[in-house]
């Protein structure tokens, strides 16, 4: 039975003599600890640069990395329900901290769940995906920063309680680390000013915390919160919000095909530009987390204004 800490607890590793071993699933999760551990120790990252939590398959490498942590800091079932299983079989003894379940900050629904559309396009890319129920919770929390501050001081908790010799440097590290959160706030909320009304659709449905966070409010989504390939009907529905100007920019990214917003697109004057909310192509780190945010910000500045 994997033991979930979702607050302050109790830890069989209080009596360890070292810095724990800690086991992150996403980068921008993996940043975070990385500011609260410091020059403690570097957590380790289950998901390399480029892999999707949606349908990412454990190597036997990575599940000897995983049998190895004491602690494993995940978004939660939500996001990567494949996870479950192999931490109760390869990590029992692990504590299992599932931000996801924690208190403190507020939960969004998901807004557009694939199964609304019933004209699915059977053939696409990603028809190999585990596409999985996000239950009533969208987990993209992440990309809001104050969520994200909120998810620093619980990550600080618990390792403060399992590393107790080194509480009072945890406890620093996260103060300093949601001060420079709440400053990337104030930039991100003053770039993002300047947008105003004009609208745009997305790739789909994971950008809502950072959407939520700065007034921003897509006019369309191209797919749910699964990602699955839209079908016809929907694509004409998106053509006739582009071709009518109604929208100025229609977003892509690694779960959408670029050929699909070239059919979104076509015989209109609207702009397409990436998002990445994963930080796909960034370096995994401490600056991780404010260079993702940052990208977000820039791909909306330069699309909408």
């Amino acid at each position: 039975m994997i033991r979930t800490c979702t607050a302050l607890c109790l830890l069989p590793l209080s009596a360890l003599a070292q810095t724990p071993q800690v086991m992150t699933d996403i980068a921008p999760i993996h940043s975070l600890t990385a500011q609260v551990m410091g020059e403690l120790g570097t957590p380790d990252l289950l998901l390399p640069p480029g892999a999707h939590p949606h349908d990412f398959s454990l190597r036997p490498s990575d599940a000897n990395r995983l049998s190895k942590a004491d602690i494993v800091i995940w978004v939660g079932e939500g996001l990567t329900p494949w996870l479950h299983d192999p931490l109760e079989t390869l990590a029992p003894n692990a504590t299992s901290v599932e931000l996801l379940e924690t208190d403190g900050w507020e939960k969004l629904a998901p807004r557009l769940e694939d199964e609304d559309h019933d004209d699915h396009d059977d053939h696409d890319d990603h028809d190999d995906h585990d596409h999985h129920n996000h239950g009533d919770v969208d987990p993209h929390a992440w990309l809001d920063p104050t969520i994200a501050a909120q998810w620093t001081l619980h990550i600080a908790e618990v390792l403060s309680v399992a590393d107790p010799d080194n509480a009072s440097t945890y406890a620093s590290n996260a103060e300093q680390t949601v001060a420079a959160l709440s400053t990337l706030d104030a930039e991100i909320a003053s770039k993002l000013s300047n947008i105003g009304s004009a609208a745009y659709i997305l790739p789909h449905d994971g950008y809502q915390y950072f959407e939520h966070r700065y007034g921003l409010q897509a006019a369309a989504m191209i797919a749910g919160i699964d990602a699955r390939a839209p079908g016809p009907a929907h694509i004409a529905e998106l053509r006739d919000l582009t071709v009518s100007g109604a929208v100025q920019c229609v977003f892509i990214d690694n779960e959408i095909t670029a050929s699909t917003v070239s059919v979104v697109t076509e015989g209109s004057t609207a702009k397409s530009s990436g998002l990445d909310g994963l930080g796909m192509t960034l370096e995994p780190g401490s600056l991780q987390y404010s260079q993702l945010l940052l990208g977000l910000t820039d791909a909306f500045t330069d699309c909408l204004n």
